[in-house]
């Protein structure tokens, strides 16, 4: 689960600095934290929510975990960059949702490929069961 929580938290860190990189933003460690904590947040409720579902037994499911997680990193997310003051014009809400989607659910089918073709291995390190 650790390995899952990581490339998930790298995922949501990719969107931050390619968004800063792309609208010329710059990449402070200021800047940076100032934009990652909202959608960071809301990656950490995402995995709170999935516990019912015992995400350790298969982290790098896409239903429930992963599903959970990008709805929460990209809807709390919005909503806690919203309340700092942060804007969350319609376009951003569709670039950060099709991205996150993209990273966040996309690890997750190779993930699911290479254990078909492994026999059972993920390649977040857990068996599936």
């Amino acid at each position: 689960m650790p390995a899952a929580l990581l490339l998930d938290a790298l995922c949501v860190l990719a969107f931050v600095v390619i968004g800063r990189i792309n609208h010329e933003e710059g990449l402070t460690a200021a800047g940076v934290a100032l934009t990652l904590w909202p959608f960071l947040a809301g990656t950490a409720a995402g995995w709170a929510a999935s516990l019912p579902w015992k995400p350790w037994r298969n982290p790098a499911a896409v239903m429930p975990t992963g599903v959970l997680v990008l709805v929460l990193t990209v809807g709390a997310g919005m909503l806690l960059r919203s309340a700092a003051g942060g804007g969350t014009p319609l376009s951003f809400v569709v670039v950060a949702a099709l991205f996150l989607s993209a990273a966040l659910l996309g690890w997750r089918a190779i993930a699911l490929l290479l254990r078909r073709r492994s026999g059972g291995r993920t390649a977040a390190g857990a068996r599936s069961g």
